[in-house]
């Protein structure tokens, strides 16, 4: 029989970035039906980052790559493996992971996409621990990168909810049992159409009559976001904190995608979470799709609140329906 591998990983070094235009909801309130006051009480986003015409995904992803890998202490040819978790890619082929790899130098990397929109680095997370425990890879990039604002109709209401943005972390080997204690995923394909792009792939291709009709664009049922994911978060943060025999008591941040301030309140009053435990950032960058948990994870360990030994929970729910969650301890 042969052995199988199984070592411990920890995240090595965090990178983000941010692109500089800045849309305020004071500018929103002059394109579509809505108030400064009640996106930042619904909604809790104050402004958003816009990329530049000229920037894609793979752009800013590239760019949060560099900074986690300066943190890291890592050169571009250390990397093994590179997945970019992404609802926008620069193409429909090739991936926007072979894209960065090309950009940043990354010459012995592997590199693919994961499509699980806002829970796409966790999911990203899930098969990047494997390689490293496997002992497959020594060091894996994984990227949450998007640029919704491409896939935003800007005379939608929907509009203020979005922005975009990019974070990447690095995972490595850990020399002891701290690092990552345990990634659940979910999916329920039966909530498909609750956020969906409806053009722009087989099933209803590019034509003139889906650009008149506006259906490259993001639709999304509001009220079935909300209530799932007041559902689905609470439950899949109780299972993983119950799978590692640990309770809500043992979390000291939890780092969550950012889809609403109303759903994260929920969410911490329904698992018995003091809020102040909860890291947000969409006040200044809205939700960033599967760029908001890498974004918030780098401002958390730049900021030095991650301290030592620290139980970090992660949780996203995005379309498909996909949702996840992650415990990890803290290695300085």
């Amino acid at each position: 029989m042969n052995n199988i591998i199984v070592r411990s990983v920890r995240i090595a070094g965090t990178g983000s970035y941010l692109p500089e235009t800045i849309v305020t909801n004071a500018q929103l309130e002059c394109q579509v039906p809505t108030t400064d006051a009640w996106i930042q009480e619904y909604v809790g986003v104050k402004e958003r980052r816009i990329a530049a015409p000229q920037q894609t995904t793979s752009d800013i992803a590239a760019e949060s790559a560099r900074r986690a890998m300066d943190s890291a202490g890592l050169l571009p040819e250390d990397i093994d493996l590179i997945i970019v978790a992404t609802a926008t890619p620069d193409r429909l082929a090739p991936s926007t992971a072979c894209i960065v790899q090309e950009k940043i130098g990354a010459v012995n990397a592997a590199a693919f996409d994961i499509g699980a929109v806002c829970s796409g680095f966790l999911y990203a997370m899930s098969v990047g621990v494997q390689f490293i425990a496997s002992g497959t890879y020594d060091h894996v990039l994984l990227i949450g990168a998007d640029t919704f604002s491409r896939i935003t109709d800007w005379r939608d209401r929907a509009c203020v909810f979005f922005g975009d943005g990019a974070g990447a972390a690095i995972l490595t080997h850990a020399d002891d049992d701290s690092g990552f204690l345990a990634i659940d995923l979910y999916a329920d394909g039966r909530g498909k159409l609750n956020f969906t792009v409806p053009a722009g792939g087989s099933e209803m291709p590019a034509s003139a009559e889906t650009i008149e009709n506006g259906l490259h664009t993001f639709k999304m049922n509001g009220k079935a976001v909300y209530e799932t994911g007041t559902t689905v978060l609470p439950d899949a943060i109780k299972k993983v904190l119950a799978r590692c025999e640990m309770t809500v008591d043992d979390i000291d941040i939890l780092i969550p995608h950012q889809p609403s301030i109303r759903i994260l309140r929920a969410t911490a009053e329904k698992i018995g979470l003091p809020f102040d435990k909860v890291m947000t950032n969409m006040q200044r960058y809205a939700n960033t799709a599967g760029a908001t948990v890498p974004i918030i994870l780098d401002e958390a360990n730049r900021n030095g609140k991650l301290k030592h030994d620290a139980i970090i929970a992660f949780a996203a729910v995005g379309s498909g329906w996909t949702w996840a969650a992650a415990l990890l301890r803290w290695v300085e």
